[in-house]
């Protein structure tokens, strides 16, 4: 699926370059992309697979403004994500953008359902508010009866679909998920990426999926693979 001028793409990013310095002097600088260029529509969902050590994941933190590039523009809708300011930035990815780690990075203290209101308990959402709408997304990705436990009590695939929950829950048009499946078993791996696949579907997002499953990436709209520092059609 390509964004047509009736529906613009969600994601574009454009001519993207990254290098870092040299470790020690003398040493080389190490350029990661050089002119990476692509955009994800709203509706789509786009795989990106490569070797480790290729850059997919520095990809993923220059598209969510955890990081700048050395050239180059991502854009979010209207947004230049490139020229946000730190604050900026962070109500980017509050609001505009869902974001799904690895590791879940749930904030132990606190309820399954006080880890999903959090986006918009930022936002300045009445808390009443804000928990019955985790509530609602907690039900949604089957952990209904586990609100009131904490992240320490739940099993790894619980974790992560309580971070998908957490991820949407304000409502972005844009999901990057990074390895989402990486540390669940096979069983728990699909279950997971149907949940994604359902949800992606439901809230027609426009999605960026980093995986090294590639009967994953194969169910995805679209395969990108990360080379040379180059996005090539997989």
């Amino acid at each position: 699926m390509q964004a047509t001028p009736q529906q613009p793409p969600v994601l574009r990013a454009v001519a993207l370059e990254k290098t870092y310095a040299p470790l020690k002097a003398g040493g080389a600088a190490l350029q990661l992309f050089r002119s990476l260029s692509f955009e994800v529509a709203a509706g789509e969902m786009v795989a990106i697979v490569g070797e480790s050590g290729a850059g997919k994941s520095s990809l993923l933190h220059l598209l969510a403004a955890l990081d700048k590039p050395t050239a180059g523009e991502v854009w979010c809708g209207s947004t230049n994500v490139t020229h946000l300011t730190p604050r900026e930035a962070a109500a980017y990815r509050n609001r505009k953008m869902g974001y799904v780690w690895q590791f879940h990075y749930l904030l132990p203290e606190f309820t399954a359902v006080e880890n999903v209101a959090m986006p918009l308990l930022a936002q300045g959402v009445a808390k009443p508010t804000a928990l019955a709408e985790a509530a609602a997304w907690l039900a949604r990705v089957g952990l209904a009866e586990r609100a009131d436990n904490r992240s320490g009590e739940l099993s790894g695939g619980e974790q992560q679909r309580l971070s998908i929950a957490r991820a949407l829950i304000a409502k972005p048009k844009l999901l990057l998920a990074d390895e989402p499946t990486g540390d669940l078993d096979g069983a728990t791996a699909e279950r997971v990426f149907e949940l994604l696949q359902t949800l992606h579907r439901d809230n027609h997002l426009a999605s960026v999926l980093v995986t090294h499953n590639l009967e994953f990436a194969a169910r995805c709209d679209r395969t990108l693979r990360l080379k040379n520092g180059q996005l090539v059609s997989a």
